[in-house]
């Protein structure tokens, strides 16, 4: 049993350490969200395709309704 920790310990103190990297900061054009630009260029598709990074200038009529629900609990 003795030896078991020994060893255990002693492993744990010579395993080799990672080097810690810093991610470097992201940026807008990392990420596949849509964007709106004056300058992208217009993609013409055929058929059924997926766009990666969509150039959105309307999304329809959007609108916010707050939602008068309530959320359980007592009524009386």
């Amino acid at each position: 049993m003795i030896a078991w920790v020994v060893t255990t310990v002693l492993s744990a103190m010579l395993a080799p350490r990672p080097k810690m990297q810093e991610a470097p900061p992201g940026q807008i054009g990392d990420k596949d969200i849509p964007m709106a630009s004056q300058d992208a260029p217009i993609p013409v598709l055929f058929g059924t395709r997926l766009i990666t990074q969509p150039n959105v200038v309307w999304w329809g009529d959007l609108r916010v309704v707050p939602i008068r629900k309530s959320s359980g609990g007592k009524k009386g």
